[in-house]
C-alpha cells in the first residue's frame, strides 16, 4: 500500500475509533499489520495524529475551555473545578505510564494482545452496563467529587495496554462510580486532551533525532495528512457519539468488541 494511502487509512481509523470505547490504539495497530506496514516505522506516527482527534474535542468544545479558562483567571469556583478535575483524573496516567513507558512501548509492536484486551473489554462493558447505577444525573464535570474523578483517572491507566481503549476504561469507569452516562462521556473526552498531549510529547522526545535523521520512512508529511484525517473524522465521530450513548447506552460497542476481537484473533492465528 502507498504510503500516503496508509496514512489517510490510519487517519480514519484513528478518527474512528479514538472516542467511541472500542480502543483506537488497537484498532491503529491492527489496521497497520492489515495495510502491510512495518509497525515500528508507523509507531510514533499512530501516537502523534491522535492529536488530530483530540484537536477535535476542543473544536467542538471550545466554549467550555474557554469558561473554564476565563474561570480560572477570575477565581470562580467552576472554572476552578473544572481544571482541577482534568488535572487529577489526568495525574495518575501521567505518573504511572512516564514511570512505565518502556513497557508499555513494547506492547504497540505486539498485535496479538490487541484481540484478547478487545475481547476482554467487550465483556466489562456488558457486565457494568447492566450493573451501574447512574446517580449523578445533574453533574457536569465540574461538579464530579474528588474521589470519583481519582478513580476514573485511575480506570484511563487500563487503556496503556493496547485494545483496552482509553475512552472505554475511562466512560466505563464512571459508570461504575454512578456518574450518568453523558458527563462520563465528556469526562472521557476532556480527559483525552492533557493525556494525548503528554504521550505526543514523550513520543515525539524520544523518537526525535531519529525522525530527523531520516531513519524511518514516515516522514512528517505523512503525519501531517494523517493528523487532518482524524481531526476531521472525529468530528464528525465526537457530535454523533454523545448523542447515540445518551439514548442507547454502550453496549452495541460491547459486541463489536467481542465480534471485532474474535475475528482479529482467527486472523492473526490462521494468516
Amino acid at each position: 500500500m502507498n504510503d500516503y494511502i496508509t496514512a489517510i487509512f490510519l487517519g480514519i481509523v484513528e478518527g474512528l475509533t479514538e472516542f467511541i470505547p472500542v480502543s483506537s490504539t488497537g484498532h491503529l495497530i491492527l489496521a497497520t499489520e492489515l495495510s502491510g506496514a512495518d509497525p515500528n516505522e508507523w509507531a510514533m506516527f499512530n501516537v502523534v495524529i491522535q492529536l488530530g482527534a483530540i484537536l477535535a474535542v476542543v473544536y467542538q468544545y471550545w466554549g467550555t475551555f474557554w469558561s473554564a479558562g476565563i474561570g480560572v483567571l477570575k477565581r470562580e469556583r467552576e472554572g476552578l473545578m473544572f481544571a482541577r478535575n482534568i488535572l487529577l483524573g489526568f495525574l495518575p496516567s501521567a505518573v504511572i505510564g512516564f514511570a512505565l513507558y518502556e513497557s508499555f512501548e513494547a506492547m504497540l509492536g505486539n498485535p496479538g494482545i490487541v484481540p484478547w484486551a478487545l475481547i476482554a473489554g467487550g465483556v466489562a462493558i456488558i457486565v457494568i452496563e447492566r450493573a451501574a447505577n447512574p446517580r449523578d444525573e445533574g453533574r457536569g464535570v465540574a461538579e464530579l467529587p474528588l474521589a470519583k474523578v481519582l478513580g476514573v483517572g485511575f480506570a484511563q491507566c487500563l487503556a496503556m495496554v493496547p485494545g483496552v481503549s482509553r475512552s472505554g476504561a475511562t466512560i466505563m469507569g464512571a459508570l461504575a462510580m454512578g456518574i450518568n452516562r453523558k458527563t462520563a462521556a465528556e469526562f472521557s473526552f476532556f480527559l483525552a486532551v492533557p493525556t494525548m498531549v503528554g504521550a505526543t510529547t514523550l513520543e515525539v522526545a524520544t523518537k526525535y533525532d531519529e525522525m530527523m535523521a531520516g531513519a524511518t520512512r514516515v516522514g512528517w508529511d505523512h503525519i501531517a495528512l494523517g493528523f487532518a484525517v482524524s481531526f476531521i473524522v472525529a468530528l464528525f465521530v465526537i457530535r454523533a457519539f454523545v448523542a447515540y450513548v445518551s439514548r442507547s447506552g454502550f453496549t452495541p460497542f460491547a459486541w463489536y468488541r467481542i465480534i471485532a476481537g474474535s475475528a482479529a484473533l482467527a486472523w492473526l492465528t490462521f494468516a
